[in-house]
């Protein structure tokens, strides 16, 4: 289920004067945001100049969150506006390239429970391709380490050393201090379909370590359950959740994070990325004319909330 974020409300003209700060609106009674906390913040028309111009919303947010990023969308869009006004082509680029395996994806995260946002792990780790070699040793699509793979049921080729021929390739070997070797026989790592039931499972699991914050459990994913269980404890708080860990975490693992909320913002609001319409936060302009006893007296709190 898609939420919209405070900044995603709407939010009526109003018209007001000496306003120290404006906000985006709180969620309603009815609202699906009730869950959530109020992010709005009161405001007091106490010592309001009727010289002033006034202030209103001349194009409003229109962003919706994925329900599991919900939580400090403030820095969440800060971070996504930056990514997404620098790195537009490879968004668009990713997207298209998904469009093939992320509803095979989804289809297999959704038989595990698994959150479908996932899915955008295959674009961070790999690149969707199933060939993908990192220089830690992840293979493949979800890019699996020999031990966890084995762990979670996934045969994998076996390492062969790849012995130097020609006049210099006693030179070459000297230079290279760790041995070449490549990957013979079958990698089910590089097989989309039981690699990503592995994933699934994998995930899942760490679900139960993590009380299945997914934000954490994303961070896990790059850097390990363990470093996340580490930087919980340093945090200090009893339940903390990622952006309450997040400076613990090494500073790749944030990135990855950021990057994880940002794919997803973007592709649930694609068409809008598309076509430059996305609006992230309320636009204010000033309105030139001058603030009155009338506007004053029809202006309240509630009016601003609803």
């Amino acid at each position: 289920m898609l939420l919209h974020t405070p900044f995603a409300k709407t939010m009526k003209t109003f018209t007001m004067a000496g306003l120290a700060f404006m906000i985006c609106l709180s969620a309603s009674a009815s609202s699906p945001m009730d869950h959530l906390s109020d992010t709005s913040r009161k405001i007091s028309f106490t010592g309001i100049d009727k010289n002033n111009s006034s202030i209103v919303v001349d194009q409003e947010a229109n962003v919706v969150f994925p329900e599991i990023l919900a939580g400090n969308e403030e820095e969440s869009i800060s971070y996504i506006e930056k990514f997404s006004s620098t790195r537009k082509s490879y968004l668009i680029n990713t997207y298209n390239r998904g469009k093939k395996l992320f509803p095979k994806a989804e289809t297999i995260l959704k038989k595990y429970n698994v959150p479908l946002e996932f899915k955008v792990l295959l674009a961070l780790e790999s690149g969707f391709n199933a060939n993908a070699v990192s220089s830690a040793g992840a293979v493949g699509y979800w890019q699996f380490m020999d031990v966890v793979a084995r762990e979670y049921g996934l045969k994998i080729a076996s390492k062969v050393k790849v012995e130097k021929k020609g006049k210099h390739s006693k030179s070459i070997a000297s230079r290279n201090k760790k041995p070449v070797m490549k990957l013979v026989g079958n990698d089910d790592r590089k097989n989309f379909i039981k690699s990503t039931h592995a994933a699934a499972r994998y995930l899942k699991d760490r679900g139960r370590n993590l009380d299945n914050d997914w934000l954490l459990i994303a961070a896990s994913y790059n850097c390990g359950v363990g470093n996340v269980w580490n930087a919980m404890e340093r945090c200090g708080k009893k339940s903390p959740d990622f952006w309450d860990i997040k400076k613990y975490l090494p500073a790749e693992t944030q990135a990855y994070v950021m990057n994880f909320i940002t794919l997803n913002v973007i592709f649930n609001n694609y068409e809008a990325f598309t076509k430059n319409a996305l609006c992230f936060k309320d636009v204010i302009c000033i309105d030139e004319e001058p603030v009155t006893e009338e506007d004053i007296s029809n202006t309240s709190i509630s009016s601003i909330n609803n």
